[in-house]
């Protein structure tokens, strides 16, 4: 069985729109790959951790910060 993992990076205003915006844009992401025989498998998060700079003598230090994106798995029989 082969596996393909795809970030899920919506292209729409995410402050403008609304559940029903992200829902047609996840049920058109899902479809598209299902046309080219993947099925959809899930959703999954990954976390990590991006360090903060220090500056130079701490002018412009920066905090670290923590990060998620969402990856959808699809299977291929």
């Amino acid at each position: 069985m082969d596996y393909k993992v795809v970030p899920l990076e919506p292209s729409f205003d995410v402050k403008a729109s609304t559940s029903k915006d992200a829902s047609d844009y996840l049920e058109r992401f899902i479809n598209h790959y299902d046309n080219e025989g993947w099925k959809y498998v899930r959703v999954e998060v990954i976390s990590t951790y991006v360090s903060g700079e220090n500056g130079c003598f701490g002018i412009g230090a920066t905090p670290g910060y923590t990060t998620n994106k969402q990856m959808v798995v699809f299977k291929k029989a």
